[in-house]
């Protein structure tokens, strides 16, 4: 084994290892780097999918509680998204996608993204417990820590169900949303965290398919490594049939209406057709326009669960 395949191999069975720990230079100050630990695209996604859960939930709006609580939401995923760059750090200088990042690039120290994450954490349940209500809070909470340990430190290099487990903190949002206005977990809530933890999986392994060489040279076992693709297509397929009733939960118990209803049939046929051509089509690369399309996907349910909130029409 070579000096450079033996430093890999150290860096990578450690975590805590990182060229980044001692970088030549200084790490200079810079918002953008700052603003890019907290992982803008993602955090952007949990935001509304938390105003949708505020909008959807049962009871009193009040404007400022509710700016409050989306702020609280958004400084919650930031400091989730930081603490992650900061122990991922050795495998991000690995993979293409994500060596840019602010700490594989040397751009950022770890001690400073890793006290920048938790102070955002601190701050946001703090500031959720005072100004919102204190389940918001306990929520907001569980989903820091169980993406730090549970998904981060313990899955995501352990097991290819990485993605299924660990997306129980990305559909928590809406709930916090929901807790927000009602103070407690409506049926209504769980709905909304279904959607999302169904639809996790096969969007992150979409990704995972045309991505695979990065989680390989960086001994990630996402499942396109672990089980093969076609093995991954398959889960993609049998995700996304659970996936589409799913979808239509809000109907079924009267939380929306028929624009809603006609909006996730037809969002859900294009889900499955997406499913559908990557199962058949042995190039990895189809499963790209499949991710896109997820994200879009995802979007457009929340977008028609509110707009089919200001125009509701009963199905029954």
């Amino acid at each position: 084994m070579t000096s450079e395949a033996t430093a890999t191999s150290e860096k990578l069975s450690d975590p805590s290892r990182s060229t980044t720990d001692a970088p030549a230079s200084a790490p200079r100050f810079r918002v953008a780097d700052y603003a890019l630990l907290l992982k803008p695209r993602v955090m952007s996604l949990v935001v509304f999918t938390g105003v949708v859960g505020l909008a959807m939930a049962p009871g009193k709006h009040d404007p400022m509680t509710m700016i409050a609580a989306v702020v609280c939401i958004a400084l919650g995923a930031g400091a989730a998204g930081a603490i992650n760059m900061w122990y991922d750090r050795d495998i991000d200088q690995i993979m293409r996608r994500t060596m840019n990042r602010p700490l594989p690039a040397g751009r950022l120290g770890a001690g400073e993204a890793l006290a920048f994450g938790v102070a955002l954490a601190v701050a946001s349940v703090a500031a959720m417990t005072w100004l919102v209500n204190v389940v918001a809070a306990v929520l907001l909470a569980t989903t820091i820590l169980y993406y730090v340990f549970i998904y981060t430190v313990w899955l995501k290099r352990r097991t290819p169900q990485n993605i299924v487990i660990g997306g129980v903190s990305g559909a928590l949002p809406p709930v916090i949303g929901w807790a927000a206005v009602t103070g407690d977990v409506g049926l209504g809530a769980l709905v909304l965290f279904a959607i999302i933890f169904l639809w996790t999986p096969p969007h992150s392994w979409a990704l995972a398919l045309f991505r695979r060489g990065d989680y390989e040279a960086a001994g990630v076992p996402m499942m396109p490594v672990i089980a093969g693709e076609r093995g991954t297509k398959r889960l993609m397929l049998v995700y996304t049939a659970l996936l589409i009733p799913a979808s239509l939960l809000p109907v079924a118990i009267g939380m929306s209406g028929a624009l809603y209803g006609a909006a996730a049939v037809a969002l859900g046929i294009g889900f499955a057709g997406h499913a559908w051509r990557v199962w058949k089509d042995d190039d990895a690369s189809r499963a790209r326009p499949m991710f896109f399309f997820s994200i879009f996907y995802l979007f457009l349910i929340y977008v028609a669960l509110l707009a089919d909130r200001l125009l509701f029409y009963p199905v029954f």
